[in-house]
């Protein structure tokens, strides 16, 4: 190519880094700003949001996991779009650098996630277990949201019904949650048994299995929009060292 094609195709390849990282600064902020208003006012988020919120809510702290992921989109987006129109091999650098941090981390997460999902769940019972057993008819708003997650995912607890033993719930009420008997009454341990719920956790892994395709091919998306970054950026940071 002629001096000018190459300076043109520069130019071009610039300008998309530029907005296509603009995109992901102003997707971080919005993420930031939702991880704000759901860690003040979770309340006004559960009632639009309904459901599926509440039920993510189980498995992570909501609030704060967009707060920490709209940081990161915030950070990944500066250094790419600003290292670009500065020019700058340092941040060009940088943003290279956490992309494929952040690339690294996620193979490793599907690889744990395909070949230690029975470690992985022992894991969240380690973390999740003593939360159900400490805040579950304690906690109104916690114990308003297992509910409701349990009666829409036709769950129960994290692993079965013996995640509520010991609970201020069975203590208070002598009987357990009504979606561990199908909402059969009155809902005791034998009864728990016999209906044979299962756990939230195995419910989610079953629908991540139903929508195996779905989500594989969200990943294989995020994966090449990784990748294409991390290549534009570098020919940038290449370019510039030719300049």
């Amino acid at each position: 190519l002629s001096p000018g094609a190459k300076m043109g195709f520069f130019t071009f390849i610039k300008v998309m880094m530029v907005l296509f990282n603009l995109a992901i600064f102003l997707g971080g902020g919005t993420l930031l700003g939702v991880g704000i208003w759901v860690t003040v006012d979770g309340d006004s988020f559960l009632e639009i949001f309904g459901t599926l919120s509440s039920s993510v809510m189980q498995v992570v702290n909501v609030g704060y996991f967009l707060i920490v992921i709209g940081a990161i989109l915030l950070i990944i987006g500066f250094l790419g779009c600003y290292g670009a129109q500065k020019e700058s091999k340092c941040l060009l650098m940088m943003f290279f650098s956490v992309v494929l941090i952040i690339f690294i981390a996620e193979i490793a997460a599907a690889v744990v996630a395909l070949v230690y999902t029975g470690l992985a769940e022992t894991l969240l019972s380690a973390v999740l277990t003593p939360l159900l057993k400490e805040k579950y008819g304690v906690d109104e708003r916690f114990t308003k949201d297992w509910n409701v997650t349990m009666e829409k995912v036709h769950c129960c607890g994290l692993s079965n019904y013996t995640d509520f033993n010991n609970t201020q719930w069975v203590a208070t009420h002598g009987t357990y949650p009504g979606p561990c008997c199908k909402d059969a009454k009155p809902c005791n341990a034998t009864l728990a048994a016999q209906s044979k719920v299962p756990g939230c956790f195995d419910k989610i892994v079953e629908e991540i299995k139903t929508n195996a395709g779905v989500v594989g091919g969200v990943a294989a998306g995020i994966a090449a929009l990784e990748i294409a970054s991390m290549a534009v950026s570098m020919y940038l940071y290449c370019q510039l060292d030719q300049k």
